[in-house]
């Protein structure tokens, strides 16, 4: 390597969950490209679970500022702003990188402050959506545009997270770029159904198995797959329900299912390094999350060679090209959903040729490896035009 970087990652959280995932990975793969990174961090409590207590990390500096917080609180907000922008200047970083809504508009403020010579963020979602208040979407909006002015490249990991913002009026498109957000393939590449595992879950040898991963919580699409899995349930009652997640839903869906007669299965919290397992005994991953950057347990899903169903919206019909890797349907069409499900199951051959698509598509393009690589010469041709 011709050039050693010190970099900076800031991030509200660092919770389980895609867009941690991604930092975490990006960070990583610099570490092992000889760069000096270091991770700022809020406070990570929760029944999702802490990330950096799930992986083995060598050679990352961690920083928690206790004042980076999700919620808006002037006076913490005001105080992270300032203990990053000391920590910037005592440390002389070449690139700050931010992540989440919070971290970036703070981190980036307080980035430019300090003169940092490259300043970059990535959009992993967006703070500002339907199913927000009108309020609090005229200030992230109002912000991000601030927040975009005061930084060099915005990496989105899908594009239609670029053309959200652009609609926004966040910035222009020029200074966007699409990064996809990589995973660790190798597990999922190298999965396989698990007996052992079936067994310990509960779910008999032969069962046809719908699974999902994302957390327990609204908008992550279970008051729609619920009604879906009725509807399959009563065509193919052998079909059994694989959660893969936790969260503060968990009980009012055990509830649902019981009452409903389903066959459901829940994890509870799976540590990222283990999801691999269980897509491995999925025959079709369902995810119907109402708000999404770009789902990365669909590629997840597809690295396992398991055919998707999802909803049309966001970065989803990027990684789940509909009839080819799974299919896409309207947002809230549940009967739509459990159609596509029990086509998939209906034939196996068909589900088998979408899952050998999508893991030839997810080999080619989200690997973590190539995401570091690519933000890796982001970092350094900015730099040079900065010079």
């Amino acid at each position: 390597m011709e050039q050693k970087l010190k970099i900076c990652h800031v991030i509200t959280r660092m919770i389980v969950g895609g867009a941690q995932e991604n930092t975490l990975l990006t960070a990583l793969g610099h570490i092992e490209k000889g760069h000096e990174v270091t991770l700022v961090t809020g406070p990570s409590p929760g029944p999702e679970g802490e990330l950096l207590k799930t992986k083995k990390i060598s050679g990352l500096k961690i920083v928690v500022d206790e004042n980076l917080v999700r919620e808006i609180n002037p006076y913490r907000d005001i105080s992270a702003y300032f203990s990053l922008k000391k920590l910037f200047l005592d440390n002389s970083f070449d690139v700050v990188h931010t992540h989440s809504s919070k971290a970036g508009v703070i981190g980036r403020l307080a980035a430019d402050a300090a003169k940092v010579p490259f300043i970059v963020h990535t959009v992993h979602g967006q703070a500002f959506h339907q199913y927000e208040k009108a309020w609090k979407n005229f200030i992230y909006k109002k912000s991000e545009k601030i927040a975009a002015r005061h930084c060099h490249k915005i990496f989105a990991v899908a594009q239609a997270m670029v053309d959200q913002c652009v609609a926004a009026g966040i910035a222009g498109p020029d200074k966007y770029k699409v990064v996809y957000s990589g995973i660790e393939l190798a597990p999922f590449l190298n999965s396989a159904d698990d007996c052992e595992l079936r067994r310990k879950l509960g779910i008999p040898d032969n069962a046809p198995v719908i699974g999902t991963v994302a957390r327990l919580f609204p908008l992550k699409g279970y008051e729609d797959f619920m009604p879906a899995a009725e509807i399959v349930s009563k065509k193919h009652p052998e079909t059994c329900f694989l959660i893969v997640g936790d969260g503060i839903m968990k009980d009012s869906l055990k509830n649902w299912a019981e009452s409903a007669k389903m066959k459901f299965f829940f994890t509870g919290l799976v540590p990222p390094s283990e999801v691999h397992k269980y897509t491995a005994l999925m025959d079709v991953l369902v995810h119907l999350s109402l708000r999404e950057g770009l789902p990365r347990a669909v590629v997840q899903g597809l690295a396992s060679g398991k055919p998707a169903v999802g909803f049309e919206l966001d970065g989803t019909p990027e990684v789940i090209i509909n009839g080819k890797t799974g299919f896409t349907v309207k947002a809230g069409d549940v009967s739509g959903v459990s159609d596509k499900i029990i086509f998939l199951l209906e034939n196996p051959e068909k589900a088998k040729e979408m899952g050998m698509a999508g893991r030839n598509m997810v080999s080619e393009k989200f690997d973590s490896r190539k995401m570091a690589d690519i933000l890796e010469e982001e970092y350094i041709r900015g730099l040079e035009g900065r010079k």
